[in-house]
């Protein structure tokens, strides 16, 4: 980020499945395609639900990784995603190139004992290129593409604000 004492912000809209980057000044940055939580919204741990409401970057996992990267328990595997991987591992939840960790603020609604996001392991993360995006699918968090998420994950920083509605 170049300009640290004004933060960039990240929105994410539920109902349009997408993720908008704005600058200091309100003003679009970048926009990208996401697919958000097949079971919807909400904070209940276990729900495979996406939280609502005001977050923060806590953790960005993945710098200088390669695109496709996969990653289980937040660390690299040494593997590449590919078809062939896919096809051998059809019950993974794949994580890949990038993690951007989000934590809650709100005390009782994205924080605290039984809806805490960042105890959820609540993440915006790369996915395979082949599953859509603009459509819940997730368990979850929030997927983008891996091009998508590399390019996000260099323009923002821990601390980074997160909205999500």
């Amino acid at each position: 980020m170049s300009d640290t004492s004004i933060p960039l912000q990240i929105n994410i809209s539920i109902a349009r499945q997408s993720l908008t980057l704005t600058g200091p000044d309100g003003g679009v940055v970048a926009e990208y395609p996401v697919s958000t939580g097949l079971n919807g919204v909400g904070e209940q741990d276990g729900s495979g639900r996406t939280p609502q409401g005001e977050h923060y970057v806590r953790a960005m996992i993945g710098a200088d990784q390669p695109l496709g990267t996969v990653f289980r328990g937040r660390r690299p595997t040494g593997e590449i995603y590919s078809d062939e991987l896919a096809s051998n591992h059809p019950e993974r939840d794949w994580i890949l190139s990038r993690i951007l960790w989000l934590c809650g603020l709100e005390s009782g609604r994205n924080r605290g004992a039984g809806v805490d996001t960042f105890r959820r392991f609540i993440y915006i993360h790369g996915t395979p290129d082949t599953e859509p995006m603009g459509i819940p699918m997730s368990h979850g968090c929030v997927r983008m593409r891996n091009a998508d998420v590399i390019d996000l994950f260099e323009r923002v920083e821990a601390g980074t604000p997160v909205i999500i509605q």
